[in-house]
């Protein structure tokens, strides 16, 4: 009987949190596949009525979408994806990536050991492989999970706190990645990643460099289309 009450307690503990975070990548999934509009208004009882589930998970993604900047709150008003980027944003983010990403990745490359460098390969497996997508959306939404870790090892490496935090701060890959929802780009980005990681496992920091400025470039080129 003890151990039976043991595992309902187990049960109850564990659930809501799994329920939260499936909710979450629900709505982030829907968002960044575009299925959600940019700028389109998101009720709490809507989403929780298409997703089956109570209001208090919705709200927990929905706050948590919020310090993503992928999703508004307005008073009065309530929710809503958040805008697209406008052409002057995007250069400007860019702009701001090819200051920051091409020093950092030949900081990294200098201070790599073959624990770091194991991580960052890694990071770059999982947006090959990951977990079995359940449908374009999914594997496309988990790519661009995949691609901001990836970035974002390299910068732990570089071991520029501010920089990375910076980068952040932006959520620099969620907002491009919006944008890249109709574009071929997995493949051109794996591509592009495997120059730079043929840089840090040859201890070429110039060539990281190089390699990390010009997949920014490559991947702005790809994505100034999106804006006619």
């Amino acid at each position: 009987m003890t151990a039976s009450t043991g595992r309902e307690e187990k049960t109850e503990f564990v659930r809501p949190s799994s329920i939260a975070e499936s909710v979450h990548e629900q709505i982030y999934e829907r968002i960044m596949s575009l299925k959600i509009p940019p700028g389109a208004r998101i009720t709490i009882d809507g989403l929780a009525r298409e997703l089956n589930v109570s209001q208090t998970p919705v709200r927990e993604a929905l706050t948590r979408l919020e310090r993503e900047s992928l999703v508004r709150k307005e008073h009065l008003i309530g929710y809503s994806a958040s805008p697209q980027l406008t052409r002057k944003e995007f250069d400007n983010l860019y702009k701001f990536r090819l200051m920051l990403e091409p020093e950092s990745a030949r900081q990294a490359c200098l201070k790599l050991t073959p624990e770091t460098l194991a991580r960052i390969e890694s990071a770059a497996a999982d947006m090959e492989k990951g977990e079995p997508p359940v449908d374009r959306n999914s594997r496309y939404s988990r790519f661009a999970r995949a691609d901001a870790h990836f970035h974002d090892e390299i910068l732990k490496v570089a071991d520029n706190e501010i920089v990375r935090q910076a980068m952040s701060d932006q959520h620099v890959h969620l907002h491009i990645f919006r944008l890249m929802f109709h574009s071929r780009v997995t493949q051109d980005a794996l591509e592009e990643h495997e120059r730079l990681l043929t840089a840090f496992r040859t201890g070429n920091a110039e060539a990281a460099y190089q390699a990390m400025h010009d997949h920014i470039c490559l991947s702005r080129d790809r994505l100034v289309e999106a804006f006619g």
